[in-house]
């Protein structure tokens, strides 16, 4: 099992930044990548970013070029800079760590941070 800690979040301006940031404990060992999703109001949770353990970063197209996904294996954290927000990046942001092992991969999330942008 990896719980996750998630902190930051709040209201925004648009056109302002926030940094949002997640701690993983437990099995930490098993964790391949963490990453950040969200979900809108009436919308389905989508991808936000992932990093890997190798440092592979994955960006969805809506966030590219104004969010930054980083992570710190040792202290087994990722965190994700934001800046440009717009009025349609409101959503709830979770936290998520992949894991594997030999028989089995596994998706835990955090309980969720609001982010409020404001036009």
């Amino acid at each position: 099992q990896v719980q996750l800690v998630e902190s930051g979040g709040g209201l925004v301006q648009a056109g302002g930044s926030m940094r949002l940031s997640c701690a993983a404990s437990g099995n930490t060992r098993s964790i391949t990548a963490m990453g950040w999703y969200r979900r809108a109001p009436g919308k389905e949770r989508e991808l936000v970013a992932t990093i890997s353990i190798g440092g592979k970063v994955v960006l969805a197209d809506s966030v590219k070029g104004r969010f930054t996904i980083s992570g710190d294996n040792v202290k087994n954290t990722v965190s994700l800079e934001s800046n440009s927000l717009k009025p349609e990046d409101t959503a709830v942001y979770y936290c998520a760590a992949f894991t594997a092992s030999d028989h089995e991969r596994q998706t835990f999330w955090g309980q969720g941070t609001h982010v409020t942008v404001s036009s």
